[in-house]
This record gives C-alpha cells, structure tokens and sequence, in this order.
C-alpha cells in the first residue's frame, strides 16, 4: 500500500511538473518584455560587444605631446614613442587646455605629458615621470598607450644604464643591462588581445544577466495577472516547492542551452576566438 502511494505520488508530481513548465512555457512564450531578455538580447549583445574589440590591438592611435622640457632626453623619449607601431603623435601642444581640446574633439585618443624636470631628475640621477592620459571609451587605445610608453621607457632606462656603466665592451653592456635572459612567449593569446581574455567572460555575464532580468521579469508578470496578486497561483497542481521550481526552470533550462550554446560555441568561432579545447589545425 505505501509503495503505491509512493508511486501515486511520484506520477502525480510528475504532471504537476510537466503542468508547470507548460505553462510557463506559455507565459514566456506570450510575454514580449521577457523574449526581449530570453531571445533578442542573447542574440546581438554578444556580436555588439565582440565586434568591438575583433581587432584584438589598434595600431598607430594618434595621440597628442605636451612636453615642457625641450630637451635631447624628451625628444629621445618621444621618438622611441613614435617609433613603435601602436602609436603616432600627430600634435605637440603648447599646455594641456590645448592637449585636452583634441581630446575633447575626438582628434587623438591620448595625451603624453613629459614634465620640466624629466632631463633634470635623469641626470642628477632621481625617477622621473611621465604621464599618460588616455580616452577610455575603449581599452584598445589604453592598451596601446601604455605599452607603446612602457617599451620606450624600458628602452631608455637600458640607454642611460649603459651609458653610466663604464663597460667596454657590448657583451658587458648586454650583461649589465639584461643580466638574465628570458622569452616571453604567450599561450592562447598570442595578440596579446582583448577579445580572447574578455569576451569570454562577457558572454558567461550576458548568460547571467538576461536570465535574470527575464526571470524577474516574467515573475512580475505572473504576480499582476494573478487574481490575488500572489506570485503562484492557486492551483492543485501548484502544491509542492520542488515541482514548482523544477517546472519553472525546466522552462528556463531549455530557453538557454539553445542561447548558451550560440554564444559559447557560435559566436566564438564567428569570430575566430582563440579556444583551448579546439583541435589544432
């Protein structure tokens, strides 16, 4: 007798489940605002987000100088600046009002300010300091800024420990320089891109995101339609926690194996994203 109540039971909650997801199947299915989250939003975030940063790097952004030292030291610095293929000073600029009116305008994506005391501060031997602004409407333009002002100042920091080293010969200046030789080799990311470090995490994000605006909102929806405003309904076929959860994220669960695999298995190889577990060609 007990088995067959269990067994009753289990059949009846069975139903009751399959009940639910129908109906919230509907629900979805009716409501405009929620297939807005469940559907469009899935479908052109992630090409919106993933063509912006396709390119991975951005070469030659044009950037303006302010530099209020004048000297050899400023104009080497400079120049190993413009040298690299990340950026190109198009304007050197009197103070920084004019500097950041080019900004302001969308003339140059960046700003590199060298102070009165650079020349100075390098020969008396104390740090000096350059400083860097940059329009950060996109990271591509703050990735370039700082490598291509790192490299140069990599490059000159090994110019002037040279120079005051006394060596002789170029292999004491290689050793005194560089004392221990490395490669640096990146894996999987071989750009040194944005696009394969952070459109992955941004496409788990938009997962998330909309499935939790569309849960909300189709909550809200069911709680006005409902006749005393209770979020679940009175119905024998609403009586139990699990089948109601159960059911509901049954609804859920299939909207967004669909959505999870166009963004985590099409969208990457739309635009060639680097994945680990890929074959090798």
């Amino acid at each position: 007798m007990r088995a067959y109540k269990l067994k009753d039971i289990i059949s009846q909650g069975t139903k009751d489940l399959f009940y639910i997801w129908w109906q919230e199947l509907k629900a979805v299915v009716k409501d405009q605002g929620v297939l807005i989250f469940f559907i469009l939003v899935p479908l052109g975030y992630p090409l919106l987000y993933t063509f912006i940063y396709t390119n991975e790097t951005v070469r030659e952004v044009p950037v303006a100088v302010v530099d209020n030292n004048r000297s050899s030291l400023s104009r080497e610095y400079l120049r190993l600046v413009d040298a690299g293929a990340d950026l190109e000073i198009v304007s050197h600029c009197s103070d920084m009002e004019e500097a950041k009116t080019l900004l302001k305008n969308g003339k140059v994506y960046g700003i590199i300010y060298i102070p009165e005391s650079f020349s100075h501060d390098i020969t008396k031997g104390v740090q000096t300091h350059v400083t860097i602004y940059c329009d950060m409407s996109g990271m591509l333009y703050y990735k370039a800024m700082l490598t291509a002002n790192t490299n140069a100042s990599l490059m000159m920091n090994k110019q002037i420990k040279i120079e005051r080293s006394g060596n002789t010969t170029i292999r004491q200046d290689e050793v005194s320089t560089s004392p221990i030789a490395y490669e640096d080799i990146s894996i999987f990311n071989p750009q040194n891109g944005f696009a394969s470090f952070l459109i992955p995490a941004v496409l788990i994000l938009i997962i998330q995101q909309t499935l939790l605006l569309g849960v909300g909102l189709s909550a809200g929806t069911a709680r006005e339609n409902n006749r005393f405003r209770d979020l679940i309904p009175m119905s024998r076929h609403y009586h139990g926690t699990l089948r109601i959860v159960l059911g509901k994220s049954l609804t859920y669960l299939m909207i967004y194996a669909v959505m999870a695999t166009y963004m985590l298995c099409l969208v990457p190889k739309m635009f060639s994203l680097v994945q680990i577990a890929q074959a090798e060609p």
